[in-house]
């Protein structure tokens, strides 16, 4: 995939997270598949988080510095740090989206970009500022699939009727 395309398919991805997450209600946004695992809420906040300081701020970083230290993140103690499970649900969501927005805009209007520009990373080793922007639609796949097997597990516990009929996760 072309830079370009990767931008694009961020831009799609935004729509995608909206039509999963607008709409529910607290019930749904609350809900855990399993005890330790991440309700609706927490993984809109994740997203959030990781739009501003992890995915944008490294691509930015890599390609404008990429010989400093870069700041560290802490994507799994956020959630308890952050207190994820005390926040409004429809705000983290639209926060978000506009969120997506304006990074498909800055990544849009970069001009001769350096994507081979590379960050010594100091357990991972080199990381380009390419790597970045790819791994940053990976998340988004990886968390869509998440979002969609949470979807299906709600239907599942919530209805007394077989889905088996729909086929086998």
């Amino acid at each position: 995939m072309t830079n370009n395309q990767i931008i694009n398919q961020l831009e799609k991805s935004k729509t995608v997270f909206k039509n999963l997450l607008i709409g529910k209600n607290q019930q749904e946004y609350l809900w855990r598949p399993q005890p330790n695992k991440w309700c609706l809420l927490e993984i809109i906040c994740h997203l959030l988080d990781e739009e501003r300081e992890d995915f944008k701020a490294r691509v930015k970083h890599t390609l404008e510095l990429p010989n400093e230290v870069m700041k560290g993140i802490n994507p799994e103690g956020w959630v308890v740090e952050r207190n994820y499970i005390a926040q409004n649900y429809n705000e983290k969501v639209l926060e978000f989206l506009q969120e997506r927005s304006k990074s498909v805009a800055w990544l849009s209007n970069l001009n001769n970009v350096q994507w081979e520009n590379i960050y010594k990373h100091p357990k991972l080793g080199d990381l380009s500022a390419k790597l970045f922007l790819v791994n940053w639609l990976a998340h988004d796949y990886l968390h869509m699939r998440q979002i969609i097997r949470y979807k299906y597990e709600y239907l599942k516990d919530h209805i007394d009727i077989d889905v088996q009929y729909a086929g086998s996760w």
